[in-house]
Parts: C-alpha cells; sequence; structure tokens
C-alpha cells in the first residue's frame, strides 16, 4: 500500500475487495492479487476495484492492462471480460522432473 500500487475497495468500514498493478515501468501494466472475501462477493465490488484500477492506469499511460485468470474459475474470468478484458493466451507452467 505504500507504494501506492495495491487498491484496497472499502464499503462502508469493510475493506471488500483488492488488487495490485505491477511496480511503475514502461509497458503494459500487470494486475495481480485480485481478491474479494467470500461473505462480500457476488455485489459487484471485485468488478469495481479491478475496473478502477485498470482505468487508472491507463489514464496514467499505459498501453494496457493485463492479469492472469484461472480458466477453471467462470465466474472471475466472466467478471473480467464484462469490465473489457479479453483473453489472449492459455499458460501452463512445466518444469523438469527432479534427478
Amino acid at each position: 500500500m505504500a507504494a501506492g500500487r495495491l487498491r484496497v475497495w472499502e464499503h462502508g468500514a469493510a475493506a471488500v475487495s483488492m488488487a495490485q498493478a505491477s511496480a511503475p515501468a514502461p509497458g503494459p501494466a500487470r494486475l495481480s492479487l485480485v481478491y474479494t472475501p467470500p461473505e462480500y462477493r457476488g455485489r459487484g465490488y471485485g468488478s469495481a476495484c479491478v475496473a478502477a484500477l485498470s482505468a487508472e492506469l491507463l489514464a496514467a499511460g499505459r498501453p494496457s492492462c493485463y492479469l492472469y485468470a484461472d480458466l477453471a474459475n467462470p465466474i472471475s474470468n466472466s467478471i473480467y471480460q464484462r469490465i473489457g478484458y479479453r483473453a489472449v493466451a492459455d499458460v501452463e507452467d512445466w518444469r523438469p522432473l527432479p534427478g
């Protein structure tokens, strides 16, 4: 929070969602650490938080924003698509077997 990259969406006195932007650097911004506590899900807080942070980054001159989303989670994927994100690639992590 001190670096200004973490955004916490509040409703009343409660922190209801959060998202983090990558460190300032040229090029696209990366969003990560998107989280809404279970008791606040389904109310639009996560969507609002990600949309506001994305708009702020674009207004500050970033050419685009991207984030990784779990393909197995259709809820988060539909939310991101509604606020303007689109799927561009599927990423897998491959590591050599030990020994």
